[in-house]
């Protein structure tokens, strides 16, 4: 995930030159550095300054100094749930780099984990299998590091991270101050978040996990997920067992990242589920799952394959993946413009056939849909 200021006026291409590189002792300052390279897309242009900040202090500094010189900042995380556009971003990116974890942990109150905001997610969620820490293991395999995770309200499988997050630390670029915000105060709602409404004011540092202690599993609450590990939905099972499912899985959707499979060159699900006020909307034959709120989601690959998309359409070199209609691909040398292209056709066969207008899930920088 990553984020952006609000916009900062059109940008132009600068030409590919061989990017060149000072550093600090915690961090290094790249110059016109290409940030195709930097996302699971392997889509977008260059930027004119990177700074790789590994502490925590120089994450702060680097975002107070460019804002103390007005300079547009984007904050790029692991890269998975973002679009870069063809010309890039003109100002500095500011690549989260930072890592640590901290461990309280007892019988009783279960283990709470302190995340640096650099940390690689699966590897978290790896080590809490490991630690027999319980809660993240349906979120196996999901591409990003742990500091994005509240921002999306990262889910999967029948599990958000707001179920598990009591706490997160920010940098408030308006107060000018570190803050801690919990997990009540996050506005956590599907897909979504306060740092994710409001990506100008806050840059995470650090996430709290409150986890249970044992061997056995969250509840499966996922269909699909309980007959791969044949227990009824709502029993619980050997995290090793579910983090295996989970990976075999999102491997056959494509969702596991590979260098040499295309179909994983992704932002992962490209569009989130819709959320429709009554039932009276979800078009006959749509998976339809009640909302706390009373509203009903339905199915997004479920509307794309209706609408007549197929596995595997393309415009150019950007394709729906052949594995899952939700994944848009680049397969090989596609460019945001025709990527983006793509997406606008999905969102507009899908709103022609039913009248329901999906919502990107990626974020867009420089680009629009």
């Amino acid at each position: 995930m990553s984020t952006s200021q609000p916009p900062f006026g059109t940008p132009t291409a600068t030409s590919a030159e061989t990017p060149t590189s000072t550093s600090t002792e915690t961090s290094t300052v790249t110059a016109d550095v290409r940030l195709a390279d930097l996302t699971t897309l392997r889509i977008g242009g260059p930027a004119d300054r990177l700074v790789a900040a590994t502490t925590e202090a120089d994450l702060i500094t680097a975002i107070r100094d460019a804002d103390a010189a007005k300079e547009p900042v984007l904050l790029l995380s692991g890269g998975s749930n973002v679009v870069i556009g063809d010309e890039g971003f003109r100002g500095t990116v500011i690549k989260v780099a930072t890592t640590g974890i901290r461990v309280d942990a007892d019988a009783c109150s279960g283990a709470m984990i302190h995340v640096a905001a650099g940390e690689d997610w699966d590897a978290v969620v790896q080590r809490a299998i490991g630690e027999e820490w319980s809660g993240l293991e349906s979120m196996s395999g999901i591409p990003g590091l742990a500091g994005s995770t509240p921002v999306q309200n990262v889910g999967a499988y029948g599990h958000e991270v707001a179920e598990t997050i009591a706490s997160v630390r920010v940098w408030d670029r308006v107060d000018n101050a570190v803050r801690t915000i919990f997990a009540a105060d996050c506005g956590f709602t599907y897909r979504s978040s306060r740092f994710k409404a409001d990506p100008a004011r806050y840059a995470v540092l650090e996430v709290a996990f409150q986890l249970r202690l044992g061997d056995l599993s969250a509840p499966i609450e996922y269909a699909e997920l309980a007959r791969v590990l044949e227990v009824e939905p709502g029993s619980r099972a050997p995290m090793t067992a579910v983090r295996e499912a989970v990976l075999g899985l999102r491997r056959s959707k494509g969702m596991v990242l590979d260098e040499a499979d295309h179909d994983t060159w992704s932002a992962g699900s490209f569009f989130t589920n819709p959320i429709l006020d009554t039932t009276a909307e979800v078009p006959a034959g749509a998976p339809q799952w009640p909302q706390p709120d009373g509203r009903v989601k339905t199915s997004a690959a479920w509307l794309i394959e209706h609408a007549g998309i197929a596995k595997g359409y393309a415009i150019g070199n950007a394709a729906v993946s052949s594995k899952h209609t939700l994944a848009l691909t680049n397969r090989g040398n596609a460019t945001a413009k025709e990527l983006l292209a793509l997406a606008a056709h999905v969102r507009s066969q899908v709103h022609q056939a039913f009248g329901i207008t999906l919502i990107n899930e990626p974020v867009l920088v420089n680009c629009s849909l």
